[in-house]
């Protein structure tokens, strides 16, 4: 997410903390790159400049001249910026009306749309909703074949009474949620190749039939400014309340996250970071800013902890690691429970710092496969005690992984240096009366 644009900021920042004194004249300098950077990242050119002048104003001042650290404090300054750019303040949705409440998502075709109803139902769930989805896009082939997919793979009711008209879908849905006590309905609407008046119409029928209080327009992460250009068009007509950036994980440049929210002087909601169900992030612009400048982001990497990793095992796991006695069953429990959390490349790039270290390193998953393979072709007496798997219980696990015997011995090679850091540092819990340089938990 937004690699292109952080590598180009971290290159900035270390040639700006290179100065030991700034001035005006190495301050426009500077800047100058930083409008090379955001240009080059597809950011709006309108944004762009005010972004600059904004900064420029700001670093210009003598408490940053005169600062013994003035390229820390210009770096904390586009920053702020950036989080003033991209909208200060976490904004939630408004569900707060008589329930059923509807939601209407917007958006061009091929943006994502049926795919972000099904994370978006699946996350409300999580939040102790109860949504019904709605396919009323009739027009786009298998659309509603779809999202009746989705709907059964994550267990949430799908409205599909297979009429024509769209507003008599939404309709109906209101309806059979109020008979099934579902408190949010989400509107799956059409969309086209590019904004057509019949389009734009329809949706105006279903807005003014409905008034949803929640009206998100799905900008597509990999459009650049065609995503900013479309969003001012739905925002005229629709007066949409909220954007949703699909499409992160892949190649975009970032501009149109930069872009959208200032030209729309709408909130950006969420934003979509991969294709699974759960890869769906509410959008907080200081974490986001963060990220962007390569300072990791910490907080959300908890809360996705929180939300993947079962606290009991956890615990159970954090006890056997303090007293050395985990085993290769306990290592396979909490290699599934990292996978619950994401791409590990994601994952470690939300660790301050490790974007950086990691940096032309590739992160295979196929690694992480390829361990749980080769544990599961264990016999449950040979994951409790791996001292007794010998040569030829070796060539039979990887026969049966689809790896190779050296797979096999690495992996038992790691098993073993971790245990033995552990017994170690049961030893160093003795000798320092059983403190730790770090909390460990009670055994």
């Amino acid at each position: 997410m937004f690699d292109q644009l952080t590598q180009s900021f971290e290159t900035f920042f270390r040639n700006l903390r290179g100065h030991g004194k700034l001035t005006e004249d190495n301050i426009k300098d500077s800047l100058r790159e930083v409008r090379r950077i955001l240009l080059e990242s597809d950011v709006n050119f309108k944004v762009v400049k005010d972004f600059i002048n904004n900064v420029q104003e700001k670093a210009a001042g003598q408490e940053v001249l005169r600062s013994i650290t003035p390229g820390q404090q210009v770096i904390k300054i586009i920053h702020d910026e950036l989080v003033r750019l991209l909208g200060e303040g976490f904004s939630r949705l408004d569900l707060s009306g008589m329930p059923p409440v509807p939601i209407m998502v917007v958006g061009l075709q091929g943006s994502g749309k049926t795919t972000l109803i099904a994370k978006l139902g699946l996350h409300l769930r999580r939040k102790g909703k109860f949504p019904l989805l709605a396919a009323a896009d009739v027009y786009r082939p298998a659309a509603i074949d779809q999202l009746q997919q989705l709907g059964r793979q994550l267990d949430l009711p799908v409205w599909a009474p297979g009429v024509k008209d769209p507003v008599d879908i939404c309709s109906g849905a209101m309806s059979e949620a109020r008979r099934t006590t579902r408190d949010v309905v989400l509107l799956d609407t059409a969309g086209r190749l590019h904004i057509d008046e019949p389009m734009m119409q329809e949706l105006e029928r279903i807005r003014d039939t409905l008034k949803p209080p929640e009206i998100l327009y799905i900008a597509d992460g990999m459009a650049g400014q065609d995503a900013v250009r479309a969003a001012s068009e739905f925002l005229e007509r629709l007066d949409f309340t909220g954007i949703v950036l699909t499409k992160l994980d892949g190649d975009a440049k970032g501009g149109a996250a930069l872009s959208i929210r200032a030209v729309t002087g709408k909130p950006i909601r969420f934003i979509g970071t991969g294709e699974k169900p759960d890869a769906l992030e509410e959008f907080h612009p200081d974490r986001m800013a963060s990220r962007i400048l390569g300072m990791g982001d910490i907080v959300s990497l908890v809360e996705k902890a929180q939300e993947s990793v079962d606290q009991e095992t956890a615990e159970k796991f954090a006890r056997k690691v303090a007293r050395a006695e985990f085993d290769l069953d306990d290592f396979l429990e909490q290699l599934r429970q990292l996978k619950k959390m994401g791409p590990l490349d994601e994952i470690l790039g939300m660790i301050p710092g490790l974007g950086k270290q990691m940096k032309g390193m590739q992160v295979d998953e196929r690694d992480m496969k390829r361990t749980e393979a080769i544990i599961c072709s264990m016999t449950p007496q040979e994951r409790h005690k791996p001292g007794m798997i010998n040569g030829s219980r070796r060539r039979r696990i990887a026969m049966g992984s689809g790896t190779r015997v050296q797979d096999v011995n690495q992996l038992l090679n790691q098993y073993e240096q971790i245990r033995n850091m552990m017994k170690r540092m049961g030893k160093m819990k003795g000798r320092t009366g059983g403190q730790f340089p770090f909390p460990m938990p009670k055994s």
